[in-house]
């Protein structure tokens, strides 16, 4: 059987396109060619299988050379088959083998040699391609280092400028070099400072010298920023906004950071713990601060309570139509923070940012900020304070972001050592629904000796910049803004508005609107009042302002006015009158007795209160054009706005049809309404009769009212003001208050 010599009819057994009846072999005689080329065939599909028959006794005697292999080369059809049954099912067992043998003509060994060498190809295929996917993607790695390394090859080093040399370099030596360079820059400055300044006094920084740019909430509401006595800057100026403070010295940054740790703790157990460090109220639920529990709860804090400063503390808990990531956007943001706080914030700024956060959100935030706050009066002195702001998620899924006054780490102005915040800020926990659960606590030391008598006993309640306040403003301006987002609004309740993009640009007109009055009323270092001749709380008090190619303002000279009240009605009666359309003839002089009626309304929350509408005023004069009027209203349990503002009729038509809201020209005039806090009423004279308060109504008392006026006196900025216009406004306010007062009183009798 076997034919010596012909060694090149070996085959490998995993041909699988042969039949092969295999005998022993003298492997010696195989050339070196040969089994090159075995190995090359080895795994080769030549669609065969082989047949292996037992060699005889004979065939075992080692003096004979082996028989030559017999093949059986397999038909097209059976090989179809086979292929077709193997795409099905790779592994047969013996019932489908003896079945695909007697269907073919076959013997189940040849079916199972073929299905065995079969699946080793296959296998081997796969094999190969993964290697050349993981050969292509060996060097797409190497290539990568590659330029890596020549990258680092060509770096400097960020703080000397020389080259880096990675590896070589000890971290002691690495840390000199940095040091070296620091010292440097420092010497550098030093020199700069003692070449400019030599013989003149030293200062540290200009308190809050640049304006507040108010950008646009997420939702696409509010577009605007107000600081008076700034020109065209009004409403714009968002550059100024993170810059550092012209003459701020560094900080040291590991001591602000374990101060803004230390700082977190200590909110956090603030915001959780009761009695004995919280105290509740008798008659009352606002909780009282226990000062020698804190003391020894908070040994380290940041110092003792320096001299002539007073202690506040508060604590208010609510829940709000906003989730957490939301509400954290919006407290590290300095521009959504000041326009969702307009009536608390007059001004803020983000002066140094340490970090950002991680995981794209502000989880380990840490900047360093200032911020001037506010009540809506010129009788109640700001607030300013410079501090650290820090945030971070903790494991349980709450939210903390802390504020702690920097004064210790440097000295400040005058103005800031009258207010020192200790840790304070705020609690977010996630509720169902989009809805969050939110704890404030407020703390800190103030010298509030400048406060107006009548506006006393309602700082001293917290009422004023305590917590209780920052979360009622909150609450009302998330159910503002989920307003605004709402959908399911009906052609109905649009009034006279053709579209949500007209709602839109209509409600952010009026924010606007409201901003700018806040910014104006109050007595803010950022512009200077002018107190004319009256008697007391009463004091008109004025400034000037001009406005030069301010698209949101008219041209020329400004004239503002305010002044500040008791009233003994309660604050909602005294709202409810000023924001009805059907009152206003009974103070508004300007409407000279017209009927007014309410075009659009657009509600801010299930408030009634809470409203944005459009007013015209027919005149009762045949000979004069109608007027539209712009009014906002909101109330909260902090306090009540009225804010209006007349504005052109064709200017409001392209509002009302989705036009942009920012070249519309405001001066917006208006009331703020707080509640006296407990605040007496004067003892009447023998001559008066008692006046009519209804102190006797549970959670009311009086109210403390500001009226506010803006007037143009003259459209040419290089104009003079003259004394007549002062008079003028003089009077006009004069009058209004006069009228309100006979109007509220004898309603309340």
């Amino acid at each position: 059987m076997g034919f010596p010599g012909h060694e090149d009819h070996f085959i490998s057994v995993f041909q699988p396109n042969m039949v092969e009846v295999p005998q022993q072999h003298d492997m010696s005689q195989c050339a070196e060619s040969e089994i090159g080329k075995m190995r090359e065939d080895e795994f080769e599909s030549k669609s065969g299988s082989e047949n292996l028959e037992g060699p005889s006794g004979d065939d075992q005697d080692p003096d004979r050379r082996p028989r030559k292999k017999r093949y059986h080369r397999h038909t097209q059809h059976q090989i179809q088959e086979m292929e077709a049954f193997f795409k099905e099912c790779p592994h047969p067992d013996d019932k489908q083998r003896k079945e695909l043998s007697r269907e073919l003509g076959l013997e189940p060994l040849q079916v199972k040699f073929w299905f065995q060498n079969k699946r080793t190809q296959v296998k081997t295929q796969h094999e190969r391609h993964e290697n050349a996917q993981l050969r292509a993607e060996n060097e797409k790695l190497r290539t990568e280092n590659m330029r890596y390394k020549e990258a680092l090859n060509n770096a400097s080093c960020p703080n000397c400028g020389g080259p880096t040399a990675l590896g070589e370099m000890s971290f002691d030596e690495q840390h000199l070099r940095i040091e070296n360079a620091r010292l440097r820059e420092e010497i550098d400055r030093i020199s700069g400072i003692a070449a400019k300044y030599v013989g003149k006094p030293m200062v540290s920084y200009p308190p809050l010298m640049a304006p507040l740019s108010r950008s646009p909430l997420d939702l696409g509401v509010g577009n605007f920023g107000v600081q008076p006595n700034m020109g065209g800057e009004i409403y714009g100026g968002g550059d100024m906004v993170g810059r550092s403070m012209v003459g701020a010295p560094e900080l040291d940054k590991p001591m602000v950071i374990e101060l803004a740790v230390a700082a977190m703790e200590e909110l956090i157990r603030m915001a959780q713990l009761g009695e004995p460090l919280w105290i509740p109220g008798v008659e009352d639920p606002t909780e009282v601060l226990c000062e020698e529990e804190y003391i020894r709860t908070f040994p380290r804090g940041i110092g003792p309570r320096p001299f002539g400063l007073k202690l506040e503390a508060s604590r208010e808990t609510a829940v709000v139509i906003m989730n957490p990531i939301n509400l954290v956007d919006i407290l590290m943001d300095v521009n959504q923070w000041s326009s969702v706080f307009y009536g608390v914030i007059s001004r803020a700024f983000t002066l140094d940012v340490f970090s950002t956060g991680v995981a794209g959100n502000y989880n380990g935030a840490l900047q360093v900020m200032s911020a001037e706050f506010q009540v809506p009066t010129p009788l109640v002195p700001t607030r300013e304070s410079y501090f650290v702001r820090y945030c971070k998620q903790h494991s349980d899924g709450t939210w903390a972001v802390v504020d702690v006054s920097l004064d210790s780490l440097r000295p400040s102005p005058q103005a800031m050592q009258r207010c020192r915040r200790r840790p304070s800020g705020c609690l977010i926990h996630e509720m169902p629904n989009g809805y969050s659960k939110v704890t404030w606590v407020e703390h800190v030391e103030v010298d509030d000796r400048a406060v107006h008598n009548i506006y006393r006993p309602l700082v001293n309640s917290g009422l004023a910049f305590g917590a209780k306040r920052w979360v009622a403003t909150l609450d009302r301006q998330c159910e503002r803004l989920a307003s605004v987002l709402a959908s399911n609004i009906s052609a109905r309740d649009l009034g006279v508005i053709p579209s949500p993009e007209g709602r839109k640009s209509m409600l952010k007109l009026a924010e606007r609107m409201v901003v700018s009055f806040c910014a104006g009323v109050s007595a803010s270092t950022a512009h200077t009042w002018t107190t004319l001749s009256g008697s007391g709380a009463e004091d008109v008090r004025v400034m000037t302002r001009k406005s030069i190619d301010d698209p949101g303002r008219p041209p020329g000279i400004v004239l503002s006015a305010a002044t500040s009240f008791w009233l003994p009605v309660p604050p909602k009666r005294v709202f409810d009158f000023l924001r009805d359309e059907n009152s206003r003839s009974q103070w508004d002089i300007l409407s000279n007795g017209g009927v007014v009626q309410e075009m659009a309304h657009i509600a801010n929350g299930p408030d009634p209160g809470n409203c944005v509408s459009l007013l015209r005023v027919n005149s009762a004069n045949s000979n004069q054009s109608n007027m539209l009027i712009l009014q906002e209203s909101c109330t909260d349990s902090s306090g009540s706005y009225v804010i209006y503002a007349p504005v052109d009729i064709v200017a409001m038509n392209v509002v009302l049809n989705g036009g942009d809201p920012d070249y519309v020209a405001l001066l917006p005039s208006g009331f703020a309404i707080l509640p006296d806090g407990g605040l007496q009423p004067p003892s009447p004279s023998p001559q008066s009769a008692p006046p009519a308060a209804a102190i006797g109504e549970v959670g009311f008392g009086g109210s403390l009212l500001t009226v506010a006026f803006q007037i143009l006196v003259d459209s040419a900025p290089t104009a003079k003001l003259s004394l007549g216009s002062v008079a003028t406004v003089n009077s006009l306010i004069a009058c209004t208050v006069d009228r309100i007062k006979a109007a509220v009183t004898c309603e309340n009798a």
